[in-house]
């Protein structure tokens, strides 16, 4: 009777495990994770489940903070100021931004966060970036993490050079990879009434979603509890006040975008289909 209960308590910790995903974010900047933080609170906060993210660029760049100007004391709309001061701030306001979220691990590769442009050419090539160490070291996190999941910005053609490039960069490193390989995802926020369309970025064949395969949303706005005055989008918000070197970006995306919605790369195969199908079942009977 005792061997069969500690064989029941050892299967039911092994059926928490297989239920607790484990994920690796891949982005270019402190902020791109606004794109899908509710999904990755639930993940961690209510599925149990476990979070690391590879922040791409040093976070040099982004000269919006003009109210954050006061905030920090200093002029963060100027750019010789902000390549001295913001990859240190910037990188303190992702660990906030991890605390809310529940990042367990940080990986930070440093590389320029040179200027706003959509040409991913002279990053992928490694003219812009240490390429190779890029790779390198996403070879040697997703070799190490276990994880089950890589969630990245969504590679379309209107998107910064720098989110395209760390896209690309993270679904060639699961490409790379021996054996099992973690569902690669690209995701956005948007609006309900959105009609975006996305079927890959034109010249990068790793980036083809096929238009059968389903999208993957989780609705962030939907209300809730007394009066019916809760929704997740306060996780959302919380996340973008973080930020708060970017104050012109986020003061825009504030309480805004109510989907985050996820494309399913074709190089993942038809069969782990169900395995994202499931976790965002699971995303939406957990919690409130």
């Amino acid at each position: 009777m005792r061997y069969m209960l500690l064989l029941g308590l050892l299967f039911a910790e092994l059926l928490a495990f297989a239920q607790s995903p484990r994920v690796l974010i891949v982005t270019a900047h402190p902020d791109d994770e606004t794109m899908f933080p509710v999904t990755i609170f639930k993940i961690t906060h209510e599925l149990k489940g476990s979070a690391d993210l590879a922040l791409i660029t040093d976070a040099s760049g982004g000269y919006n903070g003009l109210v954050a100007s006061s905030y920090y004391g200093m002029n963060l709309v100027d750019s010789v100021v902000g390549r001295k001061q913001l990859p240190l701030i910037r990188k303190k306001e992702m660990l906030a931004s991890g605390e809310v979220l529940g990042i367990d691990n940080f990986f930070f590769l440093d590389q320029p966060d040179d200027y706003y442009n959509r040409n991913e050419k002279p990053y992928l090539t490694g003219k812009n970036w240490d390429i190779d160490y890029v790779n390198r070291r996403l070879d040697t996190l997703l070799a190490k993490g276990n994880y089950d999941f890589v969630f990245c910005l969504l590679p379309h053609e209107g998107q910064h050079a720098h989110h395209k490039t760390a896209s690309i960069s993270a679904i060639r490193a699961v490409q790379r990879m021996k054996g099992k390989r973690p569902v690669v995802l690209g995701a956005q926020a948007q609006d309900k009434n959105s009609e975006f369309k996305y079927s890959g970025l034109n010249g990068y064949p790793e980036t083809k979603v096929n238009a059968a395969d389903p999208v993957f949303q989780f609705d962030r706005s939907r209300h809730f509890g007394e009066d019916n005055k809760h929704s997740y989008m306060i996780v959302a918000d919380w996340v973008k006040a973080a930020h708060k070197s970017q104050s012109g970006d986020m003061n825009q995306a504030m309480h805004r975008g109510e989907m985050e919605t996820f494309w399913y790369f074709e190089i993942n195969g038809n069969e782990r289909i169900r395995e994202v199908k499931k976790l965002f079942d699971d995303l939406r009977i957990t919690g409130y």
